[in-house]
């Protein structure tokens, strides 16, 4: 054995491998910097700005948030929201769901198709989608006259929750078919024909094997239709009215014509915190879910046992 050898085993010796790894970390840190830096002057300072301002304005204290709940107006356009909302998200759904199917299920050249047509929404502008419904629903358009001569109906969409709700749905139909497709397109289809093979009809084995596992894609373009319909602003103010004004109208509303910066910040504030909650209970089920799937269905001689 070498003198090197004995004094090498005298003190700890210090892997390059450890080295390296310290020295990828700190590369890793020097890195993120920059993005942690514009996260908290973009994102984190106006945030907290705008939490100060809605427990200081006009008043210290939380005020503004009480008058949320206690205000009949504001509770009232709150509460049309959220039901605009979920309407927006159930319509997505019902539409999108057979959609996805279809893109699963067919060619490669009609699929590159139902793509480009999932995809025409985002090419235009929002302005020039909205000026085109209120075309369509403003007394004599189309849909009018249709409306019309079909049901007997002589009353306009154009300024009324119906037609808010369809311009909505149509906006944020790619949101609901892109996540449903993402997930159905990795279910493999041999499962509905072996519960079909066991004795399933196609309806039990729709509903016991193929929803239960498009449910988290399902949940994912609920809550993001859902969260994006929150928001809206051009599309209320345009197509609906003022006795049907929703959220972001009214915090518009507030800075403008009130100057009530503080009670706008803290619907601000009551949105973004619906937002998490919508998102933790979307976790939350899709976990759910998830173990729920693992579980194997049992299957009997006529069919699938749930």
């Amino acid at each position: 054995m070498t003198a090197t050898a004995v004094l090498d085993v005298g003190r700890p010796a210090r892997p390059r491998a450890v080295e390296r790894e310290t020295g990828s970390r700190a590369m890793t840190f020097l890195l993120l910097v920059p993005a942690v830096v514009a996260s908290c002057l973009l994102f984190v300072y106006p945030l907290a700005r705008i939490v100060v301002v809605s427990l200081t304005e006009p008043a210290v204290g939380p005020g503004n948030y009480l008058d949320l709940f206690t205000d009949g107006y504001t509770l009232r356009v709150l509460v049309r929201t959220l039901g605009v909302a979920l309407a927006v998200a159930v319509l997505d759904l019902l539409m999108a769901f057979p959609f996805a199917y279809a893109m699963t299920v067919c060619g490669p050249r009609m699929r590159a198709a139902l793509f480009t047509i999932v995809l025409i929404p985002f090419w235009t502008s929002a302005l020039a989608k909205n000026f085109a419904w209120m075309i369509l629903f403003q007394r004599g358009g189309l849909v009018d006259r249709f409306l019309s001569s079909t049901f007997g109906i002589d009353h306009p969409l154009l300024g009324t929750t119906p037609a808010v709700l369809i311009a909505m749905s149509q906006v944020l139909l790619p949101f609901a078919v892109l996540p449903l497709y993402a997930r159905l397109d990795q279910i493999d289809r041999r499962l509905l024909d072996a519960a079909q093979g066991l004795g399933a009809s196609r309806m039990q084995a729709f509903r016991q094997v193929y929803l239960p596992l498009s449910a988290p894609g399902l949940i994912a373009a609920a809550t993001l239709t859902f969260i994006l319909s929150l928001g809206f602003y051009v599309t209320p103010a345009l197509l609906g009215s003022p006795q049907q004004t929703l959220i972001a109208q009214l915090i518009m509303a507030r800075v403008e014509q009130v100057l009530d910066f503080g009670g706008a910040n803290a619907i601000g504030i009551f949105l973004l915190v619906v937002t998490i909650v919508m998102l933790l209970l979307s976790r939350l089920i899709s976990r759910r879910a998830t173990g729920r799937r693992a579980r194997t269905p049992t299957i009997s001689p006529k069919g699938l046992a749930p």
